[in-house]
């Protein structure tokens, strides 16, 4: 198991143990961007619909989420977690971004 699925793995109970604990509620959404930006920087999408998928993932999922709130009993709960796993995937989406700015700035070093 490679150290980005270990991270991915991480934000993901993260996400979910936050909705059910006031107490990691506090600081789950900026553990999950720190998360998400080591996840980004260590290993970067290459290729540009891999940014643009994930891009495109996280703007749509918390609108998609907000759909879910009328489930009785845990809609509300799943809403949160999508929403959580969006701002680990906008840390992901802001590391690619400056990765690929970078690139464009800097010339290669091949």
């Amino acid at each position: 198991m490679g150290f980005n699925q270990i991270l991915t793995i991480v934000g993901l109970l993260i996400s979910i143990v936050a909705v059910f604990f006031a107490e990691l509620a506090a600081y789950s959404g900026l553990l999950l961007v720190i998360l998400g930006l080591v996840n980004g920087f260590v290993s970067p999408i290459a290729d540009l619909t891999g940014r643009m998928a994930y891009t495109v993932a996280a703007v749509a999922m918390p609108v998609v989420a907000n759909s879910l709130d009328v489930i009785p009993g845990i809609g509300m709960h799943l809403n949160a977690i999508i929403d959580n796993i969006a701002v680990m995937l906008a840390g992901m989406v802001i590391a690619n971004f400056l990765l690929a700015v970078k690139d464009s700035i800097l010339p290669s070093s091949n």
